[in-house]
Formats: C-alpha cells, structure tokens, sequence
C-alpha cells in the first residue's frame, strides 16, 4: 500500500470521530438537529451506538498520535464492538430498512472492518509507526 494509507486512515477516523461527536451531541441536545439519529433504536441503543463511534476514532488518534503500541489491537477491538452492534441495530431494529438488503449493507460493513483489521495487522508501515519506528 502506499506509504500516505496511514495518514488516509487517520483521516477516516477524524471522520468517525467528528461523526460520533456530531451524533453524541445531537442525541443528548435534540434542538441540535443534524438528522443523525434513527428512529428505529431505543435510547440506549442509539446512546452506545454514537459512544462506540467516537470512542473507535478516538483510540485510533490518541494511540497514533502516541504511537501506543497496542494501538492496532485496540482498534479492531473497536471493530468487533462495533460490528457487534451493527447486527442487533440490523436485525432488531431494521437498521438500513426493511428488506434483505439491509444485510447486504450489514455484509458491506463488515467486510470494511476486515480489511482495515487485515490491514492494520499485516502493513510494515502500521508496525513501524507503533513498534517506535517512523
């Protein structure tokens, strides 16, 4: 992969960070309507599911940032968190609407968290940032 994926991946996660934050926001200020919320979780479902994005980003910036060698193991424990959540909000809560489709998105989802795992566990530039090279 291209020597600048590390820095692409940092921005993706400022992304999910601003996103996380933006949600987390929204749901505990309602005035502040970004139309992020879904109506189909409960609360507490949509309380943990802006929680678990922000945290995801952040864990991935603070250890870049850091170089916090456990950085990568966090992050796709991040992942399966996260990937965990999507299957109760698909399947209980008709995440992504109401036909089979929504398990293709679901699929999707999934196959994006593998691949970033597969990637942040197998790049030499990844083990160089958080073993203490550059």
């Amino acid at each position: 992969m291209s020597r600048y994926a590390p820095y692409a991946l940092v921005l993706l996660k400022a992304v999910l960070l601003a996103w996380g934050l933006l949600g987390l926001v929204e749901y505990l200020v309602p005035s502040a309507a970004f139309g992020l919320q879904n109506a189909n979780f409960p609360p507490g479902t949509q309380l943990f599911h802006w929680v678990l994005i922000l945290l995801t980003g952040l864990v991935f910036l603070l250890g870049f940032a850091k170089r916090w060698k456990y950085t990568p193991f966090a992050t796709i424990t991040m992942y399966a968190t996260l990937a965990t959540l999507c299957f109760v909000e698909t399947v209980d809560f008709r995440a992504f609407g109401d036909g089979a489709e929504r398990y293709i998105v679901m699929s999707a989802e999934y196959l994006l968290y593998l691949a970033l795992s597969a990637y942040l566990l197998s790049s030499t530039r990844i083990r160089a940032r958080f073993s203490g090279g550059a």
